[in-house]
């Protein structure tokens, strides 16, 4: 039985979908959501890339994957509305969506954020150096996930794409932060859009974007209050950028995966500065006050990255059982 669904365009032209996994059940929803919940937790830490922890909890691939069938779907119901079809196109589109995965990974996502909103956030005002001392360890050790998913062994022109990738996340994240104090709608439409691309791009963090465009406070602020307007058009320009970018980034794992993968990688390492330990008010990196104020910060370094190499380690632990 062939594991493609077919969708005819209003052109005459015929489109092949890959059919849902038929591995996905409704038994794996509760660590699904538990990983989409690490993935929400990270987006709230400026400096923390969720599609960096996607990459860690093995939700990476199948995450763009459905993210991709999602904006098509759209897409498709735009399309249609707009030439008379209805909703067919896009209900065709849907099916395709494995939404064994992806409901409950969303639905971890989403409730963590929000929940690490008002707590995480308090934790790195008031002990910054600890908690990116513990997220600088897991991030670091991070970055042997992208390099091992390389198709093929790492070469001389996927090590120029690595230094490029994380020369460029170290000068992003040395960015100073912007301070705005009333943001126009369309200004919160366009930092969304840029924001929201994080999400799909290990090494980025979208709260650090949100941050150096002076929209992160802003954003808590209007959870906060149930700003509708402001929410409405921050979620407005999620769905702009999330569409512009995720087709752009499934098509590179699919065609390019060695050279996408070495990017990331770099694009991790760079990410680093921005959880530097010992920064000034504005970012700016420094070093311990004196050898003392070391040893804490260092042993939870380790700590985060033991964490992470567990995690690594039983993931490929189970998928050897797997095989």
């Amino acid at each position: 039985m062939s594991n493609e669904s077919v969708v005819t365009t209003h052109t005459g032209a015929v489109r092949r979908h890959a059919a849902p996994p038929s591995g996905t059940s409704w038994t794996a929803a509760p660590g699904l959501a538990v990983r989409g919940g690490f993935v929400g937790m990270a987006e709230s830490v400026p400096g923390i890339s969720g599609g960096t922890v996607a990459l860690v909890v093995g939700l990476y691939d199948r995450l763009l994957e459905a993210a991709s069938q999602v904006v098509h779907a759209l897409r498709e119901l735009v399309q249609g509305v707009a030439q008379g079809r209805g909703l067919r196109p896009a209900r065709q589109v849907l099916r395709d969506v494995d939404w064994r995965f992806l409901a409950p990974v969303a639905l971890g996502m989403v409730t963590v954020l929000l929940v690490s909103l008002s707590v995480i956030a308090p934790l790195l005002e008031s002990q910054p150096v600890m908690m990116r001392s513990i997220f600088f360890g897991m991030i670091a050790v991070s970055v042997l996930v992208p390099l091992r998913m390389m198709p093929w062994r790492f070469r001389g022109r996927d090590a120029a794409l690595l230094v490029g990738g994380a020369v460029a996340a170290f000068l992003l994240s040395g960015l100073p932060p912007a301070e705005v104090a009333d943001p126009s709608l369309w200004y919160v439409v366009l930092g969304a859009a840029i924001a929201i691309n994080a999400l799909v791009l290990p090494g980025i963090s979208g709260s650090f974007l949100l941050v150096v465009m002076g929209l992160y406070v802003p954003v808590q602020e209007a959870l906060s209050e149930r700003d509708l307007a402001f929410v409405g058009a921050f979620l407005l320009g999620a769905a702009v950028g999330l569409g512009s970018f995720v087709k752009l980034l499934h098509w590179l794992l699919e065609h390019r995966r060695q050279a996408t993968m070495a990017v990331l990688a770099g694009l991790m390492i760079g990410s680093l500065r921005a959880l530097w330990p010992w920064q000034d008010v504005d970012g700016g990196l420094q070093g311990p006050p004196d050898a003392a104020a070391v040893v804490g910060p260092v042993l939870l370094a380790v700590a985060g990255a033991a964490v992470v190499g567990a995690a690594l380690w039983w993931e490929a632990s189970r998928a050897a059982d797997d095989v």
